[in-house]
């Protein structure tokens, strides 16, 4: 997999770099991206992923949880069972090369349907890179990455874990704390297994009967806001070093009330007005602001439910050419002789100590999502880009 392997070099200082499922879980954490959801019941799973027709959706989550209705669940786990099967014999063939296997996992409902599925497919795991733990509490979690654990050893496969925080207790404030720190002890038990932790706020906003607008992001939630604050407290910390992944975009049309939030100019300089339209027609621009929202707070990655979401997110996931300056003088100069430095640009001061891991994790998503030339932002990449498309995936994560 790599990121905007087909975008023209000019757009890019540094191009991004490829990856596999077998990087190690600091580069994964980063590279996932765009995480397009699909129910498990969708019929043509493996044919999209060997045909590579969506070929920048480089991960993706089979659910067998919300997005499976109960009468039909039988039956998706059976076929997923086969589809499973069916890619891992088109990988033992090489039908299906290593290069161009995106980052797999199966949303499981709870530890029982874990058990079932990792004993059935044994060996044939090698083609995922993991599962999603939804309703993720201490006492279920511990009984999740248990037999994660037990199934690595068993099968010598390569699996991690993505718990989904999106239970009562976390929302509610007078339980929050103490739940959040029993996940956290969990965590830290299993860390080399937790790829990212997610948040799902679409359940969260269910239990206030709350939803949020295509033209507001989850952080004009307060309630929800309120949570994802303390999610990021307790479990962003630098000496962890969690990542955090944001919520569910749920949105592909919908009428407007409110004003669109994508400015005009940095469309109208590149002459891609038509582009600044069709992302506003896709109620694009309140993904791109709540994308910026996210890594504002110290988020990284994002749930998505189409795959016109894709490209948008990876764009915005680029680092810009100041920002790799920043973050490149900052590391290169911790030597110790100075504490803070004007940037190249001389608009900010860069202090080496506070500013530094920032600047690791800018350099970090450089490596995966690549550095735009100095001319270059995401409004470029996604001129002349095919924005809409037909909605395929669901989730209610």
């Amino acid at each position: 997999m790599q990121h905007f392997a087909a975008d023209k070099e000019t757009n890019f200082y540094k191009k991004p770099q490829p990856f596999t499922k077998w990087e190690t879980a600091d580069i994964l954490a980063y590279a996932l991206g765009a995480t397009l959801y699909m129910p498990a019941s969708m019929p043509n799973i493996v044919s999209l992923i060997q045909s590579q027709k969506y070929r920048e959706l480089t991960s993706l989550v089979i659910d067998l949880e919300d997005a499976v209705g109960d009468a039909e669940l039988q039956a998706c786990e059976a076929k997923l069972i086969g589809d499973i099967s069916e890619l891992y014999t088109l990988y033992s063939n090489k039908q299906l090369l290593p290069q161009n296997l995106p980052l797999i996992f199966i949303r499981v409902r709870h530890a029982e349907q874990l058990r079932y599925l990792t004993t059935i497919l044994g060996k044939k795991q090698e083609i995922l890179t993991g599962y999603v733990f939804p309703k993720f509490t201490a006492t279920e979690g511990a009984r999740y990455f248990e037999l994660l654990e037990q199934t690595i050893l068993e099968h010598n496969v390569t699996l991690y874990g993505m718990p989904i925080l999106e239970s009562r207790e976390i929302l509610y404030k007078e339980s929050r704390m103490e739940a959040l720190l029993a996940i956290k002890a969990i965590l830290q038990q299993y860390q080399t297994r937790v790829l990212n932790v997610r948040i799902g706020a679409t359940d969260f906003c269910g239990i206030y009967g709350i939803r949020r607008r295509m033209d507001s992001t989850i952080y004009d939630i307060s309630v929800i806001r309120d949570c994802i604050a303390d999610i990021v407290n307790i479990l962003g910390r630098e000496e962890d070093g969690f990542i955090i992944s944001g919520p569910v975009w749920e949105y592909f049309s919908h009428p407007r009330v409110l004003k669109p939030a994508l400015r005009v100019t940095p469309f109208s300089e590149k002459g891609a007005l038509n582009t600044r339209q069709a992302l506003l027609d896709d109620c694009l621009d309140g993904l791109i602001k709540e994308v910026l929202m996210d890594k504002q707070n110290g988020i990284m990655g994002k749930t998505i439910i189409h795959p016109s979401h894709i490209r948008v997110v990876h764009a915005l996931y680029a680092i810009s050419y100041e920002e790799y300056l920043d973050a490149l003088s900052i590391v290169e100069n911790n030597n110790g002789q100075k504490g803070v430095m004007k940037s190249q640009y001389a608009n900010k001061m860069n202090e080496f100590k506070p500013h530094m891991r920032w600047a690791k994790r800018i350099l970090k998503q450089a490596h995966i999502y690549g550095v735009y030339n100095e001319s270059v932002d995401f409004a470029s990449l996604l001129l002349n880009s095919e924005i809409g498309g037909s909605m395929y995936a669901t989730t209610n994560e």
